[in-house]
């Protein structure tokens, strides 16, 4: 059965009279008629009893009334839920954040958010480097603020709220640590140490081995699943790892150096959701933080 043969059968069942229910549904009268009609030719059996006086139900519309309405009643509930989800701006909203800035970042946009839209609750959380886009793809996060981009097909990235200058992190005591600036091309002399988005995509070409921009090889170096991680094998002298600047401002340490790059773009940073996902409250909160 169509959604119109249902109304209008629920509807008719109600009213009992044709043109009550033609006024209902915004239809004619010979439009309600046609459709019953039709209805009771697939059944196979009258639905309704017509007289020139009253409309009344048959046994078998009484049945199918009964059966149907609570049906219709929960399809019904369950459309309007998912509208209400779609454009709604209550309920809760998850947003995450890697790293000190992109955490100055989400207050920041949380703050503007709540002004905007108070009956919407916010959850933070902190999530680390490695567990980041497996939380957001997991449906643990609505929003993720992090570096950009992060690129995929599931993913949508938004506008950037905060460009900053590349540094790089090395041992205190090297000798990078008293240059003015680096370069790219420094890193093919040390070790870099791998962290998810430890190197942008324009650093390298996908799925081949890591080259400077003049092609020469970049040595991996250990791993590291967190930023603090990081910075503790970096001032150990177990290899350097690429910063935003934020990093001096937020995690001054005595065993590691920060050195500004002289030929990289800035490290860009924004919010991130999924495409498939993506909802009233999570354009709002985008709009809020832009």
């Amino acid at each position: 059965m169509e959604r119109y043969e249902i109304e209008a059968f629920l509807t008719l069942a109600e009213e009992l009279h044709f043109g009550r229910t033609a006024v209902r549904l915004r239809v004619t009268t010979a439009r309600v008629s046609q459709v019953i009609g039709k209805l009771e030719r697939r059944v196979g059996a009258p639905l309704f009893e017509r007289t020139s006086r009253s409309v009344a139900l048959t046994p078998v519309g009484q049945r199918l009334h009964d059966d149907l309405r609570p049906a219709f009643e929960r399809l019904e509930a369950a459309l309007a839920g998912a509208v209400a989800a779609g454009r709604g701006l209550s309920g809760e909203l998850r947003v995450g954040f890697v790293g000190a800035a992109a955490g100055q970042l989400m207050i920041r946009a949380t703050e503007a958010f709540r002004t905007r839209h108070p009956e919407c609750e916010v959850v933070i959380r902190e999530v680390q480097m490695g567990e980041a886009l497996e939380r957001l793809r997991a449906d643990g996060l609505d929003v993720l603020i992090a570096c950009l981009p992060l690129t995929g097909p599931d993913l949508a990235n938004g506008p950037v709220l905060l460009s900053e200058p590349r540094m790089l992190a090395v041992p205190a005591g090297h000798p990078l640590a008293r240059r003015g600036s680096v370069s790219v091309e420094d890193l093919a002399r040390v070790e870099v140490l791998q962290a998810p988005c430890s190197l942008p995509d324009h650093w390298r070409e996908p799925g081949s081995p890591r080259l400077t921009p003049g092609g020469r090889a970049i040595t991996p170096g250990r791993s590291a699943a967190t930023f603090q991680e990081i910075l503790t094998l970096v001032g150990a002298g177990l290899g350097v790892f690429p910063v935003g600047a934020h990093a001096t401002r937020f995690h001054a340490r005595p065993d590691v150096a920060f050195v500004p790059f002289h030929d990289t773009p800035s490290l860009d940073w924004g919010p991130v959701w999924r495409t498939s996902r993506v909802n009233a409250r999570i354009r709002a909160y985008v709009a809020a933080a832009g």
